[in-house]
Order: C-alpha cells, then sequence, then structure tokens
C-alpha cells in the first residue's frame, strides 16, 4: 500500500488488545536481548512539563523504525481539562523509509505501559498474586489493572489517589467492567491494604518518594510506572537498595527512573541492580528466586515497547482497512 496510514485512538485501541499487545511487547523484549534492536531517547524540559522522543529499530521478522514524540504535561487534566501526554508515533519502514504509519501516541502509550508490566509481573511476581495496591488513579491506572489480570489471578485491587475523590470512579469501573473487588484506601486503611498487597504499582507523576522498604511485605512484587523524568521519584531509594531490581534499560533507569535517585544517593551501582527486563525474559538472568523475595521493576518506558505495539497496530489495521490514508505529496483516501 501506497502513502502514509493515520491511525486515531479509536483505531489503536481497536487493533491492540492488551492481550496481544503484552505477547508483542515481550517478544521486542526477547529480541533485545538477541541483538535485533537498536533504540535511543531524547528529552527536554520546557515549563510544566516536557517532551521526549524515544526512537527504536527492529531487524525481525520485518525491519521497523519508530519514533515516538510525547509530550507529558501533569497538570494538563486538571489546570486545562487536557490529557498529561499527547503526541505522535511514527512507523517507517527501516529498509527503504518509507513512513508507513502517523499513529495515536497517547493510546499506545497507555497500552504498552500496561503490557510492559504485565510482562515483568510474569518473571518477578509471585504466581498466586491476588492483591493489588495501585498509587494514582489516572488514564494509565485502570491499563495496568487489566494488563496485570491478563497474567496474574488478580482478584482485589485497593486504590489511593492523593487527589480527593480520584479513586472511586476507577473503583466503581473495575467493580463493573471487571467484576473485581475494588476500593479506596487512605490513612491506616491504606497501610493494612498494603501489608496484604501480593503487587504494588506506582502510576504518578510524584517529585518525592511515598512508598517505602517499610511499607512492602516480603515476597511481593513492586512496580514504579510513574517516573520517566529525573525530577520525578515514586519509591524510596532504600527499597530499591534492599531488594531485587529489575530495569527496563538500565541506563535509561540510571537517568529517568527511580533507580536514578538511588544510585544519585550513592546507596546503589549498576553492579547491584539484578537485570534489565530483556534479560530475564530471555533466560539469561533468573526472575523471581523464592516467595519471600521483594522484586522491583523500575519502567519508565523503552521504544522497544513502542515499535512492537505500533508494528501490531499497523499491520492489523492495514489488514482490517482501518485509518485513511495520506500522500503528502498531495491527496489522501
Amino acid at each position: 500500500m501506497s502513502g502514509t496510514l493515520l491511525l486515531s485512538a479509536a483505531d489503536v485501541r481497536a487493533v491492540l488488545p492488551m492481550r496481544d499487545c503484552i505477547e508483542a511487547v515481550e517478544a521486542g523484549f526477547r529480541l533485545l536481548a538477541q541483538g535485533g534492536v537498536e533504540q535511543g531517547v531524547l528529552g527536554i524540559h520546557t515549563g510544566e512539563g516536557g517532551f521526549h522522543v524515544k526512537a527504536a529499530a527492529v531487524r525481525a521478522p520485518r525491519s521497523y523504525f519508530v519514533a515516538k514524540l510525547n509530550g507529558n504535561f501533569p497538570d494538563n487534566p486538571a489546570r486545562l481539562g487536557l490529557a498529561s501526554i499527547q503526541g505522535v508515533v511514527a512507523l517507517c519502514d527501516a529498509e527503504n523509509g518509507r513512513l508507513l504509519a502517523l499513529m495515536d501516541s497517547g493510546e499506545i502509550t497507555r497500552i504498552r505501559t500496561g503490557a510492559a508490566t504485565a510482562v515483568a509481573a510474569r518473571y518477578l511476581a509471585r504466581p498466586d498474586s491476588a492483591v493489588l495496591t495501585l498509587f494514582g488513579c489516572g488514564r494509565q491506572a485502570e491499563s495496568q489493572v487489566e494488563a496485570l489480570r491478563e497474567v496474574l489471578p488478580i482478584a482485589r485491587v485497593w486504590l489511593h489517589d492523593p487527589a480527593p475523590g480520584a479513586a472511586e470512579p476507577l473503583a466503581d469501573r473495575l467493580r463493573t467492567r471487571h467484576g473485581i473487588e475494588s476500593r479506596s484506601v487512605e490513612g491506616e486503611e491504606l497501610l493494612r491494604a498494603l501489608a496484604m498487597s501480593d503487587v504494588i504499582v506506582t502510576c504518578t507523576p510524584s517529585r518525592r518518594f511515598f512508598l517505602t522498604r517499610a511499607m512492602v511485605r516480603r515476597g511481593a512484587f513492586v512496580a514504579g510506572v510513574g517516573t520517566d523524568d529525573s525530577r520525578k521519584q515514586e519509591l524510596e531509594p532504600e527499597l530499591l537498595a534492599e531488594n531485587t531490581v529489575v530495569a527496563d534499560v538500565l541506563d535509561q533507569c540510571l537517568s529517568i527512573g527511580d533507580l536514578h535517585h538511588a544510585h544519585s544517593a550513592g546507596l546503589m551501582t549498576r553492579g547491584q541492580v539484578h537485570a534489565e527486563l530483556a534479560e530475564v525474559v530471555s533466560g539469561t538472568k533468573p526472575g523471581r528466586r523464592d516467595r519471600e523475595e521483594i522484586t522491583v521493576f523500575d519502567s519508565t518506558g523503552t521504544a522497544v515497547e513502542d515499535v512492537a505495539a505500533a508494528a501490531l497496530c499497523y499491520e492489523r489495521a492495514s489488514a482490517e482497512g482501518r485509518g485513511f490514508t495520506m500522500h503528502f505529496d498531495g491527496g489522501e483516501r
């Protein structure tokens, strides 16, 4: 097909179910371990937010290049009624440079971020994990629950958000759409929920850690999802330093993840990080080693996730005739 396929957020949702995205993202990390992916990131701060460009090229089974441009402005929902994350994903043929597709990056980011947590949970959480505490009830939160339920028997979800009333709408959706026991928790009730939790996910724009080592029970799996900027922080540095840490991409986590803060404080060295997720997925490093181990996934979001999700979107949308084709030299059809 000639021209460039344009895919809206609705198009992305239609062709990228969470279960399939999880499999695509896991395959992407496995390919990364085999040397079949090159990737990089560029970030620039601007005012109350910033922009980042994440790019990757894959060489199999078909050669693709993807560049995702995201604006990330956490105050947008409250201040302007806009989404926190806005942008576009460009997918190219890596053999000849042709621009194959442009697609909404907000949906790609939302779905593939949840998928990456699920991939990590497959290897790092206890297989019988049933209780989840989720910090942050914004747009990413429901994706995290949906993704984790694909790989773990999550039956109860405790929700906490510092914004008054933010947790209840999500609790209602989880009960009605997914049939999950769910409620918001505060104060002492939050601490009791954490003491029962097999899985803890943080997806907030916090600039100061709030989850401490004392709040996490033995055997839990922690996914730090919100820290994708050196100014953000969700996890106490000692929580990472004293437990098993897996990074999505080590250099990136040391630069903009929660690992950045533990490393900068002198509490961890590169050598103390257990593994990158690609190493665990490929079997070159072990995942969870015993039931009492606390495992921590530092998820900063990586371009291998974007290219895996975007390629699947493009191939399915093309096959189903979704979106519309733009010819940048003039015309559309």
